[in-house]
């Protein structure tokens, strides 16, 4: 593949990154979108540029997905990003405070900037509905997003009034300049950069926190029937985990296992065989919590670092890039409590 346009997706990156974490990220990964030179950001452009803020965040709040990815650049490796991951809370009605109700938060950034829904994954023991968004003008390359939506009408009463206090306080990150430049690119328009840099950071903002300390006792309401609520609770829409398209996931799990590193036992396998993941645990992070007697902090689990392989689908004769409901309910045990 020829090298992406350090003009465009490195530059605008770094309005966000700074030059030199964005040079950083940008040589590490493998190129999302081909080199065009242009005057203007495209929509896959600006996908790119998200997608290396987003990787940049993630190995920043997960040390040992840093170390792997530190092993990758003394070998002069490359990663391939399959894909990000983020958790949403949908209610039985109504928006999730300020948010559109659960990946319909998402959705309003992901369709503008070139995505698809592509497909959908029940995850009914989790009592949670996946969605995989695809890129249309890039699908291999450019990551996708795994979108997930807990229901919490699928909770009991006392649940239920724990996530509305918890989730009725989440406020909306995107602004004027993110609305219009979304407006402008689900119209099929090119942006100018400085337009574009206007936009990216409340954009990248979306995939964070956007509501306030949990109260405590409400934390542990969520934590007593699911802990992917209770970790919504404290991290938000911040990705859950980004993914390394790897050649053979088995042999680099068998390889980090014998480093020590913190992998989980084993390797799942889709019901094809042709999609093959495995994972870091998750890294564990300090977050506050309210109480009645003032602020307390303590130690949850963050977000992690995960392997895919993919085969071709023989009968398309392209790269599988579906999920697994099997593959992905095993991946969201990773956040589980050490």
């Amino acid at each position: 593949m020829t090298k992406q346009d350090p003009d465009m997706v490195e530059a605008l990156a770094a309005t966000v990154l700074g030059e030199q974490r964005a040079s950083e990220i940008s040589a590490l990964l493998q190129p999302m979108v081909p080199f065009a030179p242009a005057q203007d950001i495209s929509r896959a452009t600006f996908a790119a540029a998200l997608n290396m803020v987003l990787f940049a965040q993630l190995l920043d709040r997960v040390p040992s997905g840093a170390a792997y990815v530190a092993d990758v650049r003394a070998s002069q490796g490359s990663v391939l990003f399959d894909h990000g991951a983020i958790r949403t809370i949908r209610f039985a009605q109504g928006p999730t405070g300020a948010l559109p109700a659960g990946e319909l938060a998402f959705r309003r950034i992901l369709e503008p900037l070139g995505y698809e829904d592509a497909a959908l994954y029940p995850l009914p023991t989790l009592r949670m509905t996946g969605r995989a968004y695809r890129h249309r003008d890039f699908p291999e390359t450019i990551p996708q997003f795994f979108v997930s939506e807990l229901h919490v009408d699928q909770f009991d009463a006392e649940f239920t009034a724990a996530a509305h206090r918890v989730f009725d306080a989440s406020v909306d990150p995107l602004d004027t300049p993110a609305m219009d430049a979304l407006a402008r690119f689900a119209a099929g328009e090119e942006l100018l950069f400085g337009d574009a840099a206007a936009a990216l950071p409340a954009i990248v903002g979306a995939f964070g926190r956007q509501h306030p300390a949990p109260m405590l006792s409400d934390y542990e309401d969520l934590l007593f029937a699911s802990r992917e609520a209770a970790w919504i609770a404290t991290e938000g829409n911040a990705f859950n985990h980004a993914t390394d398209r790897v050649p053979d996931v088995v042999a680099l799990s068998d390889g980090q296992k014998s480093l020590d590193r913190p992998m989980k036992d084993k390797v799942e396998f889709s019901r094809t065989g042709r999609v093959r993941q495995t994972a870091y645990r998750a890294d564990m992070v300090t977050r506050t919590f309210r109480t009645p007697e003032g602020e307390r902090q303590l130690t949850v689990p963050g977000s992690f670092y995960e392997f895919i392989s993919r085969d071709v689908d023989p009968d398309t004769g392209l790269l599988d890039l579906s999920f697994d409901s099997g593959n992905a309910t095993g991946i969201f045990h990773m956040t589980k409590a050490s």
